[in-house]
């Protein structure tokens, strides 16, 4: 008989702790309420129309410099959908700043927290890295995004872009690149680096708007697009920027980040999944 009570009382105890872990799991879920639709967006990292392959020397911009990627890091935020060209919606509950490593696979999906009401949207667009509003020094306190600071003395806040690598240059030598983008300086000279002459900032965040990238969202629906970095256009237009002659470490160098900021927008695409 105390076999069959100790046995009943084991049944009940799963089932309890059961019901429990399902509530918390339902708890965590992000609940669809008033028949609306949900988004999540994933991101992929092409160069030359394909998947990039890290750590090898085997790519050539457009300069003919011979170059290898071996990670890619950046911000993206305030995402916007556009119905009949006039802005509905800004991505800005839970988090509205969104960051993307290649070291670390799962910050490849975003499912974003905002209820969107459903309905056919014209366009889908974002600022690469972080406006100057917004861009505020220690407002990441953990890994990975607190790694991503950009130095208080030459504007604080956090990098928008880190992607590094090597390149070789004409004595085959193989050299390392940071191209790193973030705010620039305004310096009393063109001809000089240093921090106590700096009298301004600049604001090298961007406005990208994805072409073709009319979206459908269905009541009770979680409509799944991705978002394609093209890694070779940042080197390639309006600008073709040649790492012999552009500062390869390019954080105190404006007229090189105003080159990344402007090819920069034409380095995303929308792909539907």
């Amino acid at each position: 008989m105390n076999r069959l009570y100790k046995l009943l009382f084991f049944i009940i105890l799963c089932s309890i702790l059961f019901a429990c872990s399902k509530k918390d799991n339902k708890d965590n879920e992000i609940p669809l309420v008033n028949n609306s639709a949900k988004l999540k967006i994933t991101f992929s990292h092409y160069c030359n129309g394909k998947p990039v392959v890290y750590d090898s020397m085997m790519y050539y911009n457009k300069a003919g410099n011979k170059y290898e990627i071996t990670e890619i890091q950046y911000f993206i935020s305030d995402v916007v959908l556009y119905k009949n060209g006039q802005k509905q919606i800004t991505i800005n509950q839970w988090n509205d700043i969104y960051y993307i490593d290649t070291n670390l696979p799962e910050t490849f999906v975003w499912e974003v927290f905002d209820q969107i009401s459903p309905d056919n949207y014209d366009s889908i667009a974002f600022t690469f890295g972080i406006n100057k509003a917004k861009n505020i020094s220690f407002m990441f306190v953990n890994p990975p995004e607190r790694d991503m600071f950009w130095p208080e003395v030459l504007g604080g806040g956090y990098h928008y872009l880190k992607l590094n690598g090597f390149w070789e240059n004409i004595e085959s030598q193989r050299k390392v690149f940071n191209f790193h983008l973030g705010p620039g300086q305004i310096y009393t000279s063109e001809n000089t680096t240093e921090v106590d002459s700096i009298i301004g900032f600049v604001d090298n965040s961007f406005f990208v708007s994805l072409k073709n990238s009319y979206i459908t969202f269905e009541a009770g629906q979680t409509t799944e697009i991705n978002i394609r970095m093209n890694v070779e256009k940042w080197f390639e237009y309006p600008t073709i920027f040649d790492f012999n002659i552009h500062e390869s470490n390019m954080m105190q160098k404006q007229s090189s980040m105003k080159i990344a900021s402007e090819n920069g927008q034409y380095a995303f695409e929308l792909t539907k999944m």
